[in-house]
């Protein structure tokens, strides 16, 4: 599936002049394409996943129904794809969840790490989507409106929004993964497109508790960053947030992703709000020798670790 993820000007907004696009034609159709980041650290040229990008992988236009024609041109154009990669020492990429079949990349030495999302897959009935939801977090949507009489404003800019987001991360005593120079760019490049909105709880006092930022495409929402103010963390602003979240959603698109997680006290919040779990493919492959090396003794020492 296309997603806004592989997008020229998503690509350009989290990693400028530092990405590419392999493309296959056929009968000048395009059948194939394959994005990618590539950038050089320590002397290593790394193929990877760029900042706030949730998957790239391939995308294919396959109009054949049978199964067997079907996984026959999916070989046939992985491997055309993985030959055209620029050279490089390591590659990691996350995959749609919508690409099942790895093997062509597994054959050409390519290993994979099943991760998982959750998905709210249909948009179209939010009074299921509520009755699915867990008690705990109706509850706290309820305090929100009714104990501390939050509201949800989409007028604020950015620059609040980053307050809110660094917050968290401070909380946490983490490092922000992503400049707010970038997150600015994407967001002006996201405006443009009319393809984000960012959720705002707020009191009667003006004082912000929590913000979701959202941005969506044709097939689904992506919840790809958010925060509170560590102060005001029982308010229930977060839970009040994802939800308008979502019922704004179902006017723009069919699907909402909560991006993960595979942090455990995140993935319980995320599976509360009543999504589907959706597994989908991690791909690595390393061809350099002491990165080879580095990752035998990192599997070996997990090993150890979980044997002692």
């Amino acid at each position: 599936m296309y997603s806004l993820f592989q997008e020229p000007w998503w690509l350009e907004a989290v990693a400028p002049n530092d990405w590419g696009r392999i493309e296959i034609k056929k009968n000048d159709a395009l059948v194939a394409t394959l994005p990618y980041v590539i950038c050089k650290k320590y002397g290593i040229r790394m193929i990877t996943m760029p900042p706030l990008t949730q998957t790239l992988g391939p995308w294919f236009q396959i109009r054949k129904q049978k199964n067997t024609t079907i996984l026959s041109e999916q070989k046939e154009l992985m491997t055309e794809l993985i030959e055209k990669l620029p050279t490089h020492d390591y590659f990691l990429q996350n995959f749609h969840s919508s690409i099942t079949n790895w093997l062509p990349f597994y054959w050409k030495g390519f290993k994979q790490t099943t991760r998982y999302s959750y998905i709210l897959t249909d948009l179209s009935d939010l009074d299921k989507i509520w009755n699915n939801t867990s008690s705990k977090i109706k509850t706290h949507i309820r305090k929100a409106r009714d104990r501390y009489h939050l509201k949800i404003r989409t007028d604020i800019d950015v620059e609040r929004f980053l307050d809110i987001n660094e917050m968290t991360y401070k909380r946490q005593n983490k490092k922000v993964p992503y400049s707010k120079d970038l997150v600015k760019r994407l967001d002006a490049a996201c405006e443009e497109r009319n393809s984000r909105k960012i959720f705002f709880a707020e009191d009667n006092n003006g004082t912000i508790h929590a913000a979701v930022y959202l941005v969506w495409d044709n097939n689904s929402a992506y919840y790809i960053m958010g925060g509170s103010d560590p102060a005001l963390r029982n308010s229930g602003a977060v839970c009040l947030a994802l939800w308008e979240a979502i019922q704004f959603a179902a006017t723009v698109t069919k699907q909402f992703d909560f991006e993960g997680s595979m942090v455990e006290p995140i993935e319980l919040f995320f599976r509360a709000f009543g999504g589907k779990q959706v597994p989908y493919f991690r791909v690595t492959r390393a061809t350099n020798l002491p990165i080879k090396i580095g990752e035998a003794a990192l599997q070996t020492l997990r090993f150890i670790q979980k044997r002692y």
